[in-house]
């Protein structure tokens, strides 16, 4: 039973309410709208995501087709029969030195996927050698004020996620810290909106190409001397400056629409500007802050990959980009498998934060 209250409280933070009602769906204490309510947000989304997968094994099987047909005409217009005779045989095969390159297959998508799995644990076993090897060597060098020996072997599929939930929870720390005391005094004094009303009309729609271009001529001169890599530094800086906006937005419009008689409340209970503050206002502005934080947060994991890309960071913007640079034969696959990881990861960055919002606000939102 206790259980049971957990999962209730659990899918109610995280937005999913409803699948409190799936274990009632056969006992026969749910009323028929409901369980066809039930059906419908279980069923249908099944059946969709069956529909989506039939559609792309047929369009590339279909594209494979086509890239096949036109490589064996090229052949044989350009090399003749026997040599078109000879592709026509690789291609079934399935030998990789000769297979179309186009649009994979689910299936191939997915052998990539474990592929990338077994390349970590590869990867992994590698780090975890090194640093055994290296143990003793790095005691002596720490005990002489020198730097430790540090694996430079190529990140892995895992190691290069880690390093952009790294960049952008750093970025989106950084634009909460700028964004939410600035929107709370824009939304205070008509004044300082009015004064800033211009900057955030002119610097909001900026790409984050020219945000990373302004962060990069300031971070590198200030790193000058540095000798430390500031790949991190310019992505994180960046992805926090280019995703702001939501949040600076919505606080100070949270903040300018807090009811006059919570206001007057704490006139006649003569609380000072931070207990003003804190005691009134936030509280009564969470719901738009973090309606603003949502969006940050999801625009930070979308810029996040162009600006990794720019600033050569390991992690999956570089990812995306190296496998398309390098055309091999699946790298289509594993591009498709970075897509599917983005999107999964932007999905559940959005539950944390509506869990957030549900477990310190009054209203509780239901996503789903």
């Amino acid at each position: 039973m206790k259980q049971s209250v957990t999962l209730n409280k659990v899918t109610q933070l995280i937005g999913m309410g409803f699948f409190k009602n799936i274990a009632n769906l056969f006992t026969g204490k749910l009323e028929k709208d409901e369980v066809k309510s039930i059906l419908r947000k279980t069923l249908v989304p099944i059946a969709s995501i069956l529909l989506f997968i039939g559609l792309w094994h047929a369009g590339a099987k279909a594209l494979y087709n086509k890239e096949a047909e036109f490589k064996i005409a090229k052949a044989l217009e350009d090399q003749g029969q026997a040599e078109a005779d000879a592709l026509k045989v690789c291609i079934a095969s399935g030998d990789s030195s000769c297979q179309p390159n186009t649009l994979p297959s689910p299936i191939q998508v997915w052998g990539s996927f474990k592929s990338l799995l077994k390349d970590h644990n590869i990867i992994s076993a590698d780090k975890a050698a090194f640093k055994e090897k290296t143990a003793a060597m790095n005691a002596k060098r720490i005990e002489q004020g020198k730097d430790p020996i540090t694996y430079t072997g190529r990140p892995s599929f895992v190691d290069q996620i880690v390093r952009s939930l790294k960049t952008v929870f750093a970025g989106f720390l950084l634009a909460l810290l700028i964004a939410v005391p600035l929107g709370i005094f824009i939304g205070l004094s008509p004044t300082l909106k009015s004064a800033f009303n211009w900057f955030i009309q002119i610097f909001k729609p900026v790409s984050p190409v020219v945000w990373y271009l302004l962060v990069f001529m300031i971070v590198k001169t200030i790193l000058i001397d540095s000798s430390e890599d500031s790949s991190f530094t310019i992505s994180f800086i960046s992805v926090g400056l280019c995703s702001m906006w939501a949040t600076l937005v919505n606080t100070a419009m949270g903040v300018a629409s807090v009811d006059k008689d919570y206001i007057n409340v704490a006139k006649v209970l003569k609380l000072g500007t931070f207990q003003k503050v804190f005691k009134v206002i936030l509280p009564s502005s969470l719901p738009l802050i973090f309606t603003g934080l949502k969006i940050t947060l999801s625009v930070a994991w979308m810029v996040l990959i162009a600006i990794e890309l720019l600033a050569q960071s390991p992690g999956l913007g570089l990812f995306v980009w190296e496998e398309f640079q390098n055309g091999a034969n699946d790298s289509n696959a594993k591009i498709i498998v970075a897509m599917f990881v983005i999107g999964i990861i932007g999905f559940l960055l959005d539950r944390i934060m509506l869990a957030i919002q549900n477990s310190v606000s009054f209203v509780k939102t239901d996503a789903i």
